[in-house]
């Protein structure tokens, strides 16, 4: 599998007085995208909850590089950045680009997991997140942590 891929809908509430993307929204396609990503491949938000664990952000960052306004075509892909091998740490990369393969933005999010009830950093005890963060597409600069 080379990379998770999908079409997004751009919505009028999603646009600025601009009439451009406001800049918050292409955090929201990033956080999405990740999700959708774990429930497809089992990590989902009731195992998350059952487990007593979620993900946590460090650093998120946005690269602007095209405006995308409402009729835009816009496509989100999403591979593994960097990613220790207990899958505790990573950096998840999203490119949002047009259908000629133009680039709009770029997001990398920095991120671990949280035991939540100690609401401590900790690494994922349940072998179904590292299989799971395993199974994420590496980019091409991929690098262990």
């Amino acid at each position: 599998m080379g990379t998770f891929t999908k079409e997004l809908s751009i919505r009028w509430s999603d646009l600025d007085p601009n009439f451009h993307v406001r800049h918050s929204v292409y955090y929201d396609f990033g956080a999405q995208h990740r999700i959708e990503i774990l429930e497809q491949l089992g990590l989902t938000m009731k195992v998350m909850q059952e487990q007593f664990f979620g993900p946590i952000l460090f650093r998120e960052e946005c690269v602007f590089r095209r405006e995308i306004r409402l009729n835009s075509k816009v496509f989100i892909s999403t591979k593994m950045g960097k990613m220790k091998d207990d899958a505790s740490r990573w950096t998840i990369v999203h490119e949002l680009k047009n259908e000629n393969d133009q680039l709009y933005a770029t997001i990398s999010v920095d991120g671990a997991w949280i035991d939540m009830k100690l609401r401590k950093l900790a690494s994922p005890t349940p072998q179904i997140v590292a299989d799971v963060m395993s199974l994420i597409p590496k980019a091409d600069d991929f690098s262990k942590h």
